[in-house]
């Protein structure tokens, strides 16, 4: 028959005891019983045992004797002496002899010898699943490091300077080039550019590219966070160095040891932040609030800012010994409007993430889409891209996003971005005669409504309350077409 509860056995040269004990624990346990140490340890052979009570004074050999040899030869089974002596020095013996688990003198109580077995049986099964668990932790780490390898690799992959979307023929080709060359070496670079050019995703291309891209990366955006909360992110703070500091916290510096922090909108922070910045930049070491203890940490700096900074400097409004620690090299990123061409790839590639992040499909863009979007000049660069492409898809329905999806404003944008030189003469002067200026609003008007409306003539006209032939005349009268001519006809 199969075993199917834990065993216990019961060593003990009085046959009385044997029995008490085995009726005492033979209701939750499968009990074996000896009455010499020979005995024993054929039931030991031939039974699975996973406690053994054995009374310490036996005629022949000793409890300490056979559990002694118990351990040495089945080390997982979990051994209790039953006993009458209490002198400590013979207890210490029998557990530096024998690794004895648990005394129980006596004379015992029965729901002492029941504890004292289910806690037995209890840590028989936790060493055997520690075992099993070291033996299979053991077994996978070959395959654990491959794994990390491969989330590294993947993570590279999805940080490289490839994940700046470009053509080309995109001016983002060289930034992108002399930023992989500063990468390598560990000096601070100073990114600028316009709110939402990318600049966290250029920092992130350079830490991943140098030799510290196994360590961490954090970026902090200073101009969002008051000085005193920003000198606790940085270089931390011990409990109670200030209201509402109720445990200690280590700080990105410390916490980047080995590794780069990007320090966004740098330009933001106060005079005062920016001494405590300095210091740390000339010396490499943090002080946390509250505390009269330095510590060094090897952290590469990178700076951005959306900010002229040169010209803060001649303002004096940024410290010149500063902006000359952070821009041993300044790399400059230019805004959608210089990368129209970009703008092709780009827009695919943001709608492909938007489209698994919210889980609705989509079949791309019209033709007619795409020559908006790449006619808009985007002031609010790559963030105002996604928004408008996030609100595209939220209102989509089946088959590709059209020109009519688009914001208002983006096709207003776009009408008056996409003529020829006699269209921009039209669309974009805002002097002269009224007479020419309202008409040049009435073109941005019916180019904004045709192109919302799919080019559909019979509903612009409902729209702007005017009849089919009306409209072609007015289109005719501006050189409207839907080949993206605009301009004067006479």
């Amino acid at each position: 028959m199969t075993q199917t509860r834990p065993g216990i056995l019961i060593v003990d040269d009085e046959p009385r005891s044997v029995e008490v004990i085995a009726r005492v624990l033979g209701e939750e346990f499968e009990v074996f019983t000896a009455l010499d140490a020979m005995r024993a340890l054929e039931v030991l052979e031939n039974e699975w045992v996973q406690v053994v009570f054995c009374d310490q004074r036996m005629p022949g050999r000793s409890g300490v004797d056979l559990l002694t040899e118990v351990r040495r030869r089945w080390p997982d089974v979990v051994r209790i002496i039953v006993t009458g002596y209490t002198d400590p020095q013979d207890m210490i013996g029998a557990i530096n002899e024998a690794g004895i688990y648990q005394f129980i003198t006596k004379p015992w109580h029965p729901d002492q010898l029941l504890l004292a077995a289910q806690g037995a049986a209890r840590l028989y099964h936790l060493q055997r699943e520690h075992d099993r668990l070291s033996l299979e932790l053991k077994l996978a780490a070959p395959a654990a490091e491959v794994r990390f390898a491969e989330q590294h690799e993947r993570v590279l992959r999805n940080f490289h300077f490839d994940a700046l979307v470009r053509t080309p023929a995109s001016p983002l080709n060289e930034v992108c080039r002399r930023a992989a060359q500063v990468a390598a070496f560990d000096i601070p670079v100073l990114v600028l550019g316009e709110t939402g050019t990318g600049k966290e995703l250029l920092a992130r291309a350079i830490h991943y590219a140098s030799l510290r891209s196994e360590r961490p990366f954090f970026a902090v955006n200073c101009g969002a966070i008051p000085d005193e909360l920003l000198e606790s992110e940085l270089f931390g703070h011990k409990k109670g160095s200030f209201t509402g500091a109720y445990t200690t916290r280590i700080g990105l510096l410390d916490q980047a040891d080995g590794g780069t922090i990007l320090l966004d909108e740098i330009g933001d922070v106060s005079p005062a932040f920016q001494v405590k910045l300095l210091r740390f930049l000339q010396e490499g070491e943090i002080r946390p609030v509250g505390s009269n203890e330095t510590r060094r940490v090897d952290v590469r700096i990178l700076a951005a800012t959306h900010r002229d900074l040169a010209g803060e400097v001649k303002a004096g409004r940024f410290r010149e010994d500063l902006y000359y620690r952070l821009a041993a090299m300044v790399l400059t990123l230019p805004p959608l409007r210089e990368r129209r061409g970009d703008l092709r790839v780009l827009a695919p590639r943001i709608l492909d993430s938007l489209s698994s992040a919210h889980g609705k499909r989509t079949q791309g863009f019209t033709e007619e889409a795409l020559a908006c979007i790449e006619a808009y000049d985007w002031p609010g660069n790559v963030r105002e891209l996604q928004n408008e492409l996030t609100r595209m898809l939220v209102l989509a329905g089946g088959g590709p996003l059209g020109a009519d999806l688009l914001s208002p404003h983006v096709l207003r944008g776009a009408a008056a971005s996409s003529a020829n030189a006699t269209a921009a003469d039209l669309a974009v002067k805002d002097t002269g005669p009224l007479k020419d200026r309202i008409e040049r609003m009435e073109a941005l008007i019916l180019m904004e409504t045709l192109l919302r409306c799919r080019w559909n003539k019979s509903r612009a006209a409902e729209e702007l309350g005017l009849s089919r032939v009306g409209l072609r005349a007015k289109l005719d009268r501006y050189g409207i077409a839907r080949d993206g001519t605009f301009g004067r006809s006479h």
